[in-house]
């Protein structure tokens, strides 16, 4: 039992179980909004299914694609993957596990989360190889969470209203400009390793102005969302409150680059729980 607790600990480590939060709340949002309001226990915990399974996927073939530069890289040296406490066999089984489980869920939801499950996971699957050989590594990683909120709506109607696109849209670049921040890290890494990044090709200042354009773009998509699915209140105070904390982050990146893990980790998490927060106020009040 001891044995199995610390494997379980090491691919938790591996994929970084807590990091859901980013792409959870969105996909919740969109299930409240198409739903207009709640959607049951029984969408409740196969969305959530949904989400953790393609993640887990995702990230378990990023580590896997990986292991060769993150055994070089500093700073990603002592991940599971590549200290061996997680080998290649048994990180390709978890991948393989979790994109049948998804492919499962997804089936259990209706049919056009079945016939879409395939093309999401190879979106999902494509962001480990595309830093090879282009800098549009960022956006693909974008657009991998951006299919939360589309994937949320689907499991409700069966559809993709346009308001779930714009919603998307906003995730897109909101995870896009923060990747790019979070890129700042490895930037002398990427360039000598000859990896494909925003901030190897463009530098620091270029990154910083980027990734605060593809930030400015996600606040006008939540608002054009908010408008478009005929939100309240609530939901325009989110997305205010969104833009003020995308502006906080970028405040502290400028300010010391050491905030970097600061300005990733808890602003955005604290972002996603708090627009889903105000979703439910505007919809419950």
């Amino acid at each position: 039992m001891q044995r199995f607790m610390k494997k379980l600990k090491d691919f938790n480590e591996l994929v970084m179980f807590e990091h859901s939060i980013f792409s959870l709340p969105f996909i919740f949002i969109a299930m409240i909004v198409a739903a207009d309001g709640w959607f049951g226990f029984w969408l409740l915990l196969l969305g959530a299914l949904a989400a953790v399974s393609a993640r887990n996927f995702a990230m378990g073939l990023n580590r896997y694609a990986d292991r060769d530069i993150d055994a070089q890289n500093p700073r990603t040296a002592n991940r599971p993957n590549v200290d061996g406490r997680l080998d290649a066999s048994s990180i390709m089984i978890f991948v393989v596990v979790n994109a049948f489980v998804f492919i499962a869920v997804a089936y259990m939801i209706n049919p056009l989360a079945f016939y879409l499950s395939f093309p999401i996971l190879f979106v999902l699957g494509s962001y480990s190889y595309f830093k090879r050989f282009s800098s549009l590594a960022h956006i693909i990683l974008g657009i991998s969470l951006g299919l939360a909120p589309i994937a949320g709506v689907v499991a409700v109607q069966a559809s993709i209203p346009a308001w779930s696109v714009i919603l998307s849209l906003g995730v897109i670049f909101w995870v896009a400009g923060f990747d790019l921040l979070y890129s700042l890290q490895d930037i002398e890494f990427d360039k000598q390793n000859n990896l494909h990044s925003i901030p190897s090709r463009y530098g620091a200042e270029a990154t910083l102005f980027i990734s605060a354009i593809f930030h400015m773009l996600s606040v006008i998509f939540w608002a054009l969302f908010a408008w478009v699915a005929g939100l309240g209140v609530f939901a325009f105070m989110a997305v205010v409150l969104s833009g003020v904390m995308l502006a906080y982050e970028h405040y502290l990146v400028r300010k010391d680059f050491t905030k970097i893990d600061r300005a990733f980790f808890t602003v955005n998490g604290y972002l996603g729980i708090m627009f889903f927060i105000f979703i439910i106020l505007d919809k419950a009040l």
